[in-house]
């Protein structure tokens, strides 16, 4: 009979192995094994994903929905597998609330131009974060000034986390829209979405989640969560760039205008009138980014077959590990302390610009993110200019963070 120790070894994965999934990470930086820790900006993809978009270039090549011959039944298949596999993954409720776009910022432009032709009006407010990514601020600005409505800002605490008492107060009556990050990527913070869609909500406010950090490192079910709108990027889920997904409610969906016209969004078109194809392809004018879709369809079946509750756990584990690890070195402090944080760690030099650190480190063959994480506002609320940001994904290890530590303490050196 086997032990409860032997039971727990057989259900550990070796993440060391899923490692040789992914060729590029047994390249060589400056003649350094390199260390990838720059997975907010883009994941890395696996032979799998990269396989699924050359066997369609190889095998399926053809444009989708329109075409009756075999090429075009197969590209067709799959393309709407991939839907479904989304669908799935996300819990939506039904295929047709999802939408295949370029990314979270796209996402984020078709709400921001569809939803306000409906529901904006003058005087009206759109509430977002003083942690927004520039995509989850500059299309809300531009809309505000088009319908002369109001953006207000929720503040946040010292340590990363969202002001709720804030957000209590700053929701009105004219409160039309909340868009929020769910994770921050500049500090990792976790907000409180479940909390924040119930008020809103309460309050006969819509909801859109930038899912942009959030959707490659934990469960995600639009349904539980009952927000209006979901949208995250691709090549953060380790699938190819260019591609991304809108989630909306059916129902407001159907009442939206459509984004943007051309192919495939009409049912019927003459000079006098046309007439808008039914969800999703209402919103998905002209040819997709067919193999796109596909990678990420292949790249959700990888991460389904790990387990999105093993991918947490295990980077719950280098999060914590690399926060201790960054704490120890002298001069350095670590910006966001929220209770509850994704595998984000960022932190400024003492005396040491970010873009110096950044260089030394890349010399070193350590792969991190510096500068401003397209959060400015953010940056000034700490009254600096940038900083240094390891991002990391389950394919990391605790060696990855051995190199980054030492690493960072030479480079500390060699500029003070």
């Amino acid at each position: 009979m086997e032990n409860t120790l032997d039971i727990e070894k057989k259900t550990m994965l070796d993440f060391e192995k899923i490692r040789d999934d992914f060729p590029i990470l047994q390249s060589k930086v400056n003649n350094q094994p390199l260390v990838y820790l720059d997975n907010g900006a883009t994941s890395q993809k696996p032979q799998q994903v990269i396989d699924a978009i050359s066997n369609y270039y190889l095998t399926q090549n053809s444009n989708v929905h329109r075409g009756v011959h075999h090429l075009s039944q197969l590209a067709t298949d799959e393309y709407e597998k991939a839907r479904k596999k989304v669908a799935l993954y996300m819990n939506a409720a039904k295929e047709c609330e999802i939408i295949f776009t370029k990314g979270t910022t796209d996402g984020i432009n078709l709400v921001a131009s569809s939803f306000s032709k409906k529901h904006i009006q003058p005087g009206d407010e759109i509430l977002i974060t003083a942690m927004e990514h520039h995509s989850n601020i500059v299309p809300w600005q531009l809309i505000c000034e088009e319908k002369k409505a109001i953006l207000k800002v929720i503040p946040i605490h010292q340590n990363g986390e969202l002001d709720i008492i804030a957000f209590e107060t700053l929701l009105t009556a004219k409160t039309k829209l909340v868009s929020i990050i769910h994770v921050s990527n500049s500090l990792g913070t976790i907000n409180p979405i479940e909390k924040i869609i119930e008020l809103a909500h309460k309050n006969g406010t819509y909801v859109l989640v930038d899912g942009a950090q959030s959707i490659q490192h934990m469960p995600i079910d639009v349904q539980k969560l009952d927000c209006d709108f979901f949208t995250f990027s691709g090549h953060k889920l380790f699938g190819p760039t260019g591609i991304g997904i809108l989630y909306g409610k059916e129902n407001i969906l159907n009442d939206l205008p459509p984004y943007q016209g051309g192919g495939d969004m009409i049912k019927n078109v003459t000079f006098e009138k046309t007439t808008y194809n039914e969800l999703p392809f209402k919103f998905e004018a002209g040819t997709p980014n067919i193999e796109g879709a596909i990678g990420l369809g292949a790249a959700i079946d990888y991460v389904n077959n790990i387990g999105l509750e093993n991918i947490l756990l295990q980077e719950e584990e280098l999060l914590h590990y690399c926060t201790q690890a960054l704490a120890s070195i002298p001069k350095v402090k670590i910006i966001g302390t929220a209770k509850l944080k994704s595998a984000v760690v960022s932190f400024v030099v003492d005396g040491c610009h970010p873009f110096d650190i950044g260089t030394l480190l890349d010399k070193m063959g350590v792969a991190v993110r510096t500068g401003h994480h397209c959060t400015q506002p953010l940056m000034d609320f700490y009254k600096i200019p940038g900083t240094i940001r390891a991002s990391m994904a389950f394919y990391n290890s605790k060696a990855d963070i051995d190199k980054l530590k030492t690493s960072l303490e030479k480079a500390i050196k060699m500029v003070s």
